[in-house]
């Protein structure tokens, strides 16, 4: 089957932003995964090493 040439394009175009939209999603998540570990060591950090009282 021979496919229109504008149609194979426009699936091109299609595929391609399917592919940077993927891409971006994949980047949001990793960048807010790494926020919230960061976030969870400074916290952890916060609290270890002070002692319980400042006598």
């Amino acid at each position: 089957m021979l496919m229109h040439p504008e149609m194979t394009l426009a699936l091109a175009n299609d595929r391609r932003r399917d592919l940077i939209a993927e891409a971006d999603q994949e980047r949001l998540l990793t960048s807010a995964r790494l926020t919230r570990l960061a976030r969870r060591a400074r916290k952890a950090s916060a609290v270890r090493g002070h002692p319980a009282t400042q006598y």
